[in-house]
This record gives structure tokens, C-alpha cells and sequence, in this order.
């Protein structure tokens, strides 16, 4: 008699969960910096650096958490297939507006404060991605949302939409990394309260990427 087989394939739900639970603390740690160590919030200010503090927020909540969302709701989102895609479709406009207007906001606070734009890697790294998130989100809307486009178009289309979503993705993950390293450094943090927040912020953005990753491999059930 044959052995039975056994299977240890994992189901993306117990991924999913824990990937929802890392949103909540990247969020509530990048608040804590934000509002309670980096001076507050604000789009006018006299000081410049509660504009700057909206560049951190926008991009990393707004752009990187909200757009994971939306690549796991194709197995978060119970309900038909156009249900799921509506919400996937909604929360990367909602990530893209946020990049957009994060992006506004940190050139705000450079010519304010008199600060050149657009020497860094990480700047370098960030207009990158949200150009091809922008361009990403345009192909996917003229393919699956127009009424105007062919299913054969759709059906060729969407191995690359999901590859290149991926790849947009994990770039901005790798942005927000070295968002995150920058400001460190420019900040002087070494071995204090403050530095452990932005560390462990980076850890679970890092650790919030391969989970959204993994909910794209892996089975719902």
C-alpha cells in the first residue's frame, strides 16, 4: 500500500490576518514618531518640518499599507470576483492619491526650507515608483474597468499586471526602507527611544511586504 501523502500547503488567511495586524502597528508606531517625537501634522505651517511630517504619513500609510491592501483583497474581500475588484481597484487609487499628495508635500517642505530635490536614492527610488504605479494604474483601468477593452486584451494582459503589480509593490516597500534609513541619519538617532520607533517601523513595513507577497502565492482555502 502506498504512503499518503501529506500536505503542508498553507492557506493565505492566517497570512492575510497577520498582515492586517502588522498595518496596525506600522501605523500606530509611525504616528507615535510623527505626532509625539517630529513636532505634529500640518500643510501650513510656520514650521516646516510638521509639513514634512505628511510625507512619512502619506507614503507609508497611504501608499505602502493602503496599496498592500489592495493587492490582498482579492483574498481578504469575501463576495464575487467584481466586488473584489472594485475594492482592489478603489484602495490603489486611494494609494496612489496619497503618494501623489505625499510627494507634493515633501516638495513643499523643500522649498520652503530651501533644500534641493531630487538627489537621493531615495527620492530617486520614489518618483519611480509612483510614476509606474501611476502608469500601472492606468493600463489595468483601459483593461479591466473600460467597458471598450476585449477579453482576449484582458485575458494576455493580466499575468504582466499582476507580475509588474508585484514588482511596483516591493519597490515601494524598498523606498520607504530607505525613507526611513535617510531620516535616521539626518536625524543623528543612535540609541534611544526614537530610533528604536523607526527601526522597528522599517521591520514590520519589511515583514508587511513578504506577507503581502506570500497572500499572492499562496491558496484562500
Amino acid at each position: 500500500m502506498a504512503p499518503r501523502k501529506s500536505s503542508y500547503q498553507v492557506s493565505a488567511t492566517p497570512v492575510t490576518i497577520f498582515a492586517h495586524l502588522l498595518v496596525v502597528a506600522v501605523t500606530v508606531l509611525l504616528l507615535v514618531w510623527l505626532v509625539d517625537k517630529r513636532e505634529g501634522l500640518a500643510f501650513k505651517s510656520d514650521n516646516q518640518l510638521k509639513i514634512f511630517n505628511l510625507h512619512p504619513l502619506l507614503m507609508i500609510i497611504g501608499f505602502v499599507l493602503i496599496g498592500g491592501e489592495a493587492v490582498m483583497a482579492y483574498k481578504t474581500i469575501p463576495g464575487t470576483r467584481r466586488a473584489q475588484k472594485t475594492v482592489h481597484w478603489l484602495l490603489h487609487l486611494i494609494a496612489l492619491l496619497a503618494g501623489v499628495i505625499g510627494i507634493y508635500a515633501v516638495f513643499k517642505f523643500h522649498h520652503e526650507s530651501g533644500i534641493p530635490n531630487m538627489y537621493t536614492l531615495h527620492s530617486w527610488l520614489g518618483m519611480i515608483t509612483i510614476c509606474l504605479y501611476g502608469l500601472q494604474w492606468l493600463l489595468a483601468f483601459f483593461s479591466y474597468v473600460f467597458p471598450g477593452a476585449e477579453m482576449s486584451a484582458r485575458g494576455s494582459f493580466l499575468p504582466w499586471h499582476s507580475f509588474f503589480g508585484l514588482v511596483i509593490f516591493f519597490l515601494a516597500i524598498c523606498t520607504a526602507e530607505t525613507g526611513l534609513v535617510q531620516k535616521f541619519i539626518f536625524l543623528g538617532l543612535f540609541r534611544d527611544q526614537e530610533a528604536l520607533i523607526v527601526n522597528f517601523t522599517g521591520l514590520l513595513i519589511l515583514l508587511f511586504g513578504i506577507s503581502v507577497g506570500l497572500t499572492v502565492v499562496l491558496p484562500t482555502t
